[in-house]
C-alpha cells in the first residue's frame, strides 16, 4: 500500500462516518474557546466544560478578564490541571490581546503565539475551528494516531507530524482532518488498549498490519 493510497481510504472512511466533525469544547465566542483552549492543556474537554460556564459568565470578553487579577480567576478553574500557572495565563493572555490587539483576536499563528499561554498547536485551533483555516492542531491524540496509524514515519515531534499531514491532507479539509483524528484517538485508538476491533479504518492502519502478520 502507497502513503498516497493510506491517506485515502482513511480520509474516505473518516469523511463518511463523521461528515461534520467539531470540537467537544463548549463555547459561544472566538475568545472563549481561545480560554477553552488554554484551559485544556493536559486537561479533558468534559473537565473544561464543566468550569467554563461561570468563567465565560464573569468575563465575557477580553476587556473584563484583562482587568481582573489570577486570583480571582483561580477560583473559577481550580478543578482543573495546573489552575495556577494556567489562571495567569488567562489574564495575561486577556491583557495581551487588549494592549496588543485592540481587544480583538489575531488571525495569524506569528502573533497568536505572542499571546501568553498560546503555543502552536492552541494557535493552529483556533485558525482552524473559527476561520476554517488550512491549520493543523497537533495534539497528543493526533500525533500518537497519525505515527500509529501510518500517515506519518516515526515522526518525532509535533511540528514534524504537523507539516507530514499539511503535506498529504488537502488545504481545504485539514479542519475537518485535525479532528476526525481527535476524535478517532480519543475514541477508538486509546493511546494505552487501541479498540481494534471497533476501528473502521484497519484495512489501512500500518500498525494494524504488523500486529496481524505478528499474528
Amino acid at each position: 500500500m502507497t502513503l498516497k493510497e493510506r491517506y485515502e481510504g482513511i480520509i474516505s472512511i473518516f469523511r463518511e462516518i463523521m461528515p461534520s466533525p467539531g470540537t467537544e469544547l463548549d463555547y459561544d465566542s472566538p475568545f472563549h474557546l481561545l480560554l477553552a483552549v488554554i484551559l485544556s492543556a493536559q486537561c479533558t474537554d468534559k473537565r473544561v466544560n464543566m468550569v467554563t460556564p461561570p468563567l465565560f459568565k464573569a468575563y465575557p470578553d477580553a476587556a473584563s478578564l484583562a482587568a481582573a487579577e489570577p486570583g480571582e480567576v483561580y477560583d473559577y478553574i481550580k478543578s482543573v490541571t495546573f489552575p495556577n500557572n494556567k489562571s495567569k495565563h488567562l489574564v495575561n493572555a486577556a491583557r495581551k490581546i487588549m494592549n496588543d490587539f485592540g481587544g480583538e483576536l489575531p488571525r495569524d499563528i506569528d502573533a497568536l503565539t505572542t499571546i501568553p499561554g498560546v503555543g502552536r498547536k492552541t494557535a493552529n485551533v483556533m485558525l482552524a475551528v473559527v476561520w476554517g483555516a488550512a491549520a493543523m492542531p497537533v495534539d497528543t491524540h493526533v500525533f500518537r494516531v497519525s505515527n500509529r496509524i501510518g500517515l506519518t514515519r516515526n515522526s518525532k515531534t509535533p511540528l514534524a507530524t504537523e507539516k507530514a499531514l499539511v503535506k498529504h491532507i488537502a488545504p481545504e479539509i485539514l479542519p475537518d482532518a485535525h479532528h476526525w483524528l481527535i476524535l478517532h484517538g480519543r475514541y477508538v485508538c486509546k493511546a494505552r488498549k487501541p479498540l481494534c476491533d471497533q476501528c473502521p479504518i484497519t484495512a489501512y492502519c500500518a500498525e494494524f498490519a504488523k500486529n496481524s502478520k505478528k499474528g
